[in-house]
């Protein structure tokens, strides 16, 4: 024991840290899991806090993380190549096809009016030509963290944005290459024939990987079916054999990693595999990554220097202008108004994934020094808050050009199941604590629209059908019917029973509906707890994912029969789901009830605008040709969440449209509303999910022209 102490007090706890991996990754989880929380709470990003946490910690902090253990780089580069992964993953390429060429414009400009002002300000400051160049190269990219904020607005189809999105992947791309040629010609010895060389060399490495991978995807996602693991472990693969390869031939990994994400982005989809790869990522290791990144910072020496400073105040400015002089000049090429062209502006302005993955490189490579890597997270910092706040600024009386039509698309696919020979609800009965409410619920809906109520048990199959587990399942299940049966009677609907022996809960039930031809499910609030239950997803999720028809997954904390008031929030216009506004309304009508829409605009919208919103809501609500059409309610409210849940105090029940919004990289940035909502709520919710097919149809189906023109003159 004596020589225990002596030892401890001869060596400072930093070092026993260092040499007990353990311990560092116990501090980082506790970082990951707490950090992000605390910076939400006080409306920061929460990648800011695990920065800060980097520099807190690390060796010009505490020294309780030091990037030289064998731990922190390993984790790191997961991180980074994880980072440009997503990325790539999540760049629309559907969309790019639809504005390839006003992209490609907007993507040339923006990445070569920045590489030309950022080579000027690296060589002003007397770096070398290849680090100005490269430097350069940083300013050209741009990350789309304001994506949710577009979506919630619903004007993600204006053309300028749609524009913005794919010029992403021009600017990433080309940002790469000259990170990539940079790089290799780092030692001084370079010659035309090796330029062609390397350039032969990665375009041979692009067309394998973007057809290879895309090829090999399709191919082993159509075999594999339901496999959800092995497709998970298939994309894994995927991003680090391109990383692999891509280091064979003398090129960054990142570059790999961000070829990956677009190889495998149309195999994966908007499917249950991406949401699972995505949380691996932004869960772990891309969070690790930002910490890492904070523990090169040295804060002292940063303030201490002048030079360091005005080099950081240059880029700032540089950066700004020349994506500025970009939108300016596509505005003009283009026609585009300056509403469009101040949004495009501004969604050009974030520098995250692309522009910190490159810095690294070229950090790790001693083209960058000190300066430039604390510059460029200043600047990451800056353009983050400056493009989230311009955008939600901006954008908010964008129209959406070319918009898809979503009221009309709901009604097409309501009425071809109205046309079905009776309509269906599948009640999944397996908790006896809420099958009363989900029976009186359903039974309230089917007696309303003259249909039936399927409850459906499923007992979990084992290998051999005589087993004594599968006998108590399948009895549990009987009587689990038996009771949904006998309430049906009572409250006066027919019930049609089902059990169905599956291997899983979500398949069992998504394959029961498909068969029985289902209008609708309606499930019980469903959890997530542990590790794998969030990685792997639960039944609800499963269910929302594969199911071909709508999903009302419910939280009632009183019956059915007892709603007298129901609220339907509609986050935005342009791309409304009527889908909940028809279910709330075949409820009411079966309890002489009162239906609420509710919209929520800007707090600064003008008595005119509202007006127009109430007249346009109107004009939406209408096309469901409804016996008792629901009032509208409009609110001017500088937060959404807030203003919902300051309404639904006065009501019995909200009805929540399930929208599973495209996720920012790294998965750090805005929450939903929807998720809020459901948190913080106290009276009962319904949260709608549509099936996929009816979203996929919206994406394909375009405006009339008319109902564009009555809304821009509307805005305008």
């Amino acid at each position: 024991m004596e020589l225990i102490l002596q030892v401890l007090a001869l060596e400072p706890t930093s070092q026993i840290f260092a040499k007990e991996p353990i311990v560092p990754f116990a501090i980082l989880l506790v970082v990951i899991l707490v950090v992000p929380i605390v910076f939400e709470r006080l409306q920061l990003p929460g990648l800011v806090g695990l920065l800060v946490s980097g520099v807190v910690l690390g060796p010009y902090g505490w020294n309780l993380l030091n990037t030289e253990s064998a731990m922190m780089p390993v984790l790191s580069n997961i991180g980074l190549v994880y980072l440009m992964f997503v990325a790539g993953l999540e760049i629309d390429i559907q969309q790019f096809r639809r504005t390839k060429n006003q992209s490609l414009g907007f993507g040339s400009l923006s990445f070569l009016v920045p590489l030309v002002v950022g080579t000027f300000i690296g060589r002003f400051f007397d770096f070398e030509w290849n680090s100005s160049i490269l430097i350069g190269s940083l300013f050209a990219s741009h990350t789309l963290l304001a994506y949710p904020i577009l979506s919630r607005l619903g004007v993600v189809n204006n053309e300028a944005i749609s524009v913005s999105i794919g010029a992403s992947i021009v600017t990433d791309l080309a940002a790469l290459l000259v990170l990539a040629i940079c790089v290799a010609i780092k030692d001084g010895s370079f010659s035309f024939g090796r330029l062609i060389t390397l350039i032969t060399l990665l375009t041979l490495y692009s067309i394998v990987v973007l057809v290879g991978f895309d090829w090999a995807g399709k191919q082993f996602f159509r075999r594999s079916g339901d496999e959800e693991g092995n497709q998970f472990l298939f994309v894994l693969l995927c991003v680090f054999l391109a990383t692999v390869g891509a280091q064979l031939i003398g090129v960054e990994k990142i570059v790999g990693a961000f070829l990956a994400g677009l190889a495998v982005n149309e195999t994966v989809g908007e499917g249950p595999v991406k949401e699972k790869v995505v949380f691996v990522g932004s869960v772990l290791f891309i969070p690790i990554f930002f910490v890492n990144v904070g523990l090169l910072v040295n804060v002292p020496a940063f303030l201490q220097s002048i030079d360091t400073l005005e080099l950081t105040f240059f880029i700032i400015i540089g950066l700004v202008a020349s994506k500025f002089i970009a939108a300016y000049l596509v505005k003009l090429i283009y026609r585009y108004n300056w509403q469009e062209t101040l949004t495009m502006w501004s969604l050009s302005v974030p520098q995250v994934g692309a522009t910190l993955g490159a810095t690294i490189m070229g950090y790790q490579a001693k083209l960058l020094d000190d300066r430039i890597l604390s510059s460029v997270i200043v600047l990451m910092l800056i353009t983050s808050t400056l493009g989230l706040f311009i955008t939600s600024r901006v954008a908010v009386g964008l129209t959406n050009s070319g918009m898809k039509d979503i009221g009309t698309v709901n009604l097409t696919y309501q009425n071809q199941e109205e046309n079905d020979s009776s309509y269906s609800i599948v009640v999944p009965v397996h908790n006896p604590q809420t099958q009363q409410h989900l029976i009186e619920m359903a039974a309230l809906l089917a007696r309303q629209s003259h249909g039936r109520i399927i409850p459906l048990a499923i007992a979990t199959a084992f290998a051999h059908m005589d087993a004594p587990q599968l006998d108590a399942s399948v009895q549990r299940s009987h009587r689990l019917l038996a009771k949904a049966t006998a309430l049906s009677k009572v409250l006066g609907v027919e019930a049609e029973p089902l059990l169905r022996i599956d291997d899983a809960f979500a398949q069992g039930i998504s394959r029961a509906s498909r068969e029985q031809k289902a209008s609708l499910i309606i499930m019980g609030w469903g959890k997530r707890t542990g590790f794998k239950a969030r990685l792997f997803g639960n039944v609800i999720d499963n269910v929302l994912w594969a199911s071909h028809c709508p999903v009302a997954v419910t939280r009632l904390v009183e019956s059915p029969k007892k709603f007298q008031r129901i609220l339907v929030p509609l986050e935005n216009l342009m791309t409304p789901s009527l889908q909940p506004v028809k279910f709330a309304q075949i409820l009411a009508d079966a309890n002489q009830a009162q239906v609420t829409v509710l919209n929520v605009c800007e707090r600064r919208t003008s008595s005119s605008k509202i007006a127009w919103r109430r007249s346009q809501l109107s004009l939406l609500i209408s096309r469901l040709a409804l016996q008792n059409p629901p009032e509208i309610q409009i609110i001017p409210h500088e937060n959404t969440a807030q203003a919902i849940l300051q309404a639904a105090r006065l009501y019995d029940l909200v009805v929540l449209p399930f929208i599973r919004n495209r996720t920012v990289p790294g998965g750090l940035a805005i929450s939903d509303v929807t998720t809020q909502l459901a948190k913080q709520l106290t009276c009962s919710i319904v949260m709608l999910g549509e099936p996929q097919r009816t979203q996929d149809i919206i994406v394909q189906t375009e405006v009339t022209s008319s109902t564009t023109a009555a809304m821009s003159e509307g805005i305008v």
